[in-house]
């Protein structure tokens, strides 16, 4: 039987592990956490650190696996390279495309050499941040982040010197280096492409425009595809320069998610680059609006098929995250099923389980689900949504 191997078992996974179910392919996750959502999704647990790479070698000994995937993770990224490699799977990543997704001055600095437009920046230790923004001339306001996490974990907008100590020590606790990166705050309407890469270009490709918490956080609420004006012409300016990138990369194919704004002065800059599946629902909007499944394509190209891929506009589609309003324990779900059943809904997606510890939604692990819908044009669409999201119920007990 064939079997992936899919690492990371949190919610951005179910989507592969769902597919691969439908396909027939026995799936393995690996994750630390024996409770992760997708550890009842896939076939098999493997109950390891997705990071530690020797472990998962010695756990598989012996073993069948045809494929190995990270969906919707750049933290998993170099684990996967680095088990295709010694196992000798099919992989179309390379060093670099792997580091772009996971080290972001690197990838700021490959834009800086093609002459993409981007934000000033400056990366290091975050002891070193003040004089290292002198010396970089970084103007204000900032963006503080990790340099090598996601899920915008650690990201904080600062718009005075008093904010920064704070910031920088927010944005340090969730790097496993110590190493933070301060990027010039640029405005601007903010978008993602999904796609596709066949032979080291974009095969096919859907933007959305992307609805965002308040600051300082900046977490994606809500994906829209298409997004509204300008979304189609944008995709089209994006190809181009995301096929540029693949070939500075040298990443040969797979999928690809990666963060556009674009600024009011009609800059369109590349923010972030992940060579992999997008989370929060994106890889299943881009079938839903044109057609293309992400994760199928992910899913057979990560077996070594050869993928034909082909794009026609079916409608609209939309992402909405459910979180929680306070801080406390989950002690009950109702309504799943009716919002299931509201018209136009493609999916309805528990992240969180009973007795689970929840807060507001300041990050994307934070969330409690998601819901997927399509329909004709983007009223429809947000009909669907405000219905399901009416139908369900989480009631969370509030902490003392």
């Amino acid at each position: 039987m064939t079997t992936l191997l899919v690492l990371g078992g949190a919610d951005g996974a179910l989507g592969t592990l769902r597919l691969a179910r439908t396909l027939g392919v026995h799936t393995i996750c690996a994750d630390a956490r024996a409770d992760a959502p997708g550890a009842a999704v896939a076939d098999e647990l493997l109950n390891v650190s997705t990071l530690a790479v020797p472990a998962l070698v010695a756990a598989l000994r012996g073993r069948r696996v045809d494929g190995v995937v990270s969906p919707a993770s750049d933290v998993n990224l170099p684990s996967q390279y680095a088990l295709a490699t010694r196992l000798g799977l099919p992989c179309g990543l390379s060093e670099e495309a792997v580091r772009a997704s996971v080290d972001k001055g690197y990838f700021r600095s490959v834009c800086d050499g093609l002459g993409l437009p981007g934000p000033r920046w400056w990366q290091g230790p975050h002891g070193q941040a003040r004089r290292g923004l002198r010396d970089a001339g970084v103007p204000w306001p900032l963006m503080v982040k990790p340099t090598d996490s996601s899920g915008s974990r650690g990201i904080t907008r600062v718009a005075e010197p008093a904010g920064l100590g704070p910031a920088l020590a927010e944005a340090a606790a969730f790097s496993r280096r110590d190493v933070v990166i301060v990027e010039e705050y640029l405005t601007g309407r903010h978008f993602t492409a999904e796609a596709v890469v066949v032979d080291g270009r974009i095969a096919a490709t859907g933007v959305t425009e992307r609805r965002l918490t308040d600051p300082p956080y900046f977490v994606t609420t809500e994906h829209w595809m298409p997004g509204g004006e300008q979304t189609e012409d944008l995709a089209e300016r994006a190809r181009p320069v995301l096929d540029e990138l693949c070939a500075a990369l040298g990443y040969r194919w797979g999928a690809l998610n990666a963060d556009l704004l674009l600024t009011p002065d009609g800059r369109l800059v590349v923010g972030e680059w992940g060579a992999r599946t997008g989370g929060n629902g994106v890889a299943e909007l881009l079938g839903l609006a044109y057609g293309v499944d992400a994760t199928e394509v992910y899913v057979r190209m990560a077996l070594g098929e050869r993928v034909e891929v082909s794009a026609e506009p079916r409608g609209h589609a939309a992402f909405r995250v459910l979180g929680a309003p306070v801080e406390g324990k989950l002690v009950g779900v109702d309504g799943v099923e009716a919002a299931r059943a509201v018209p136009g809904i493609a999916d309805v997606v528990v992240a969180a389980a009973l007795g689970d510890a929840v807060v507001p939604y300041t990050r994307a692990g934070a969330k409690l689900g998601y819901l997927l819908a399509s329909g004709p044009g983007r009223a429809a669409v947000a009909r669907s949504l405000s219905a399901a999201e009416s139908a369900l119920r989480f009631d969370i007990e509030p902490d003392a």
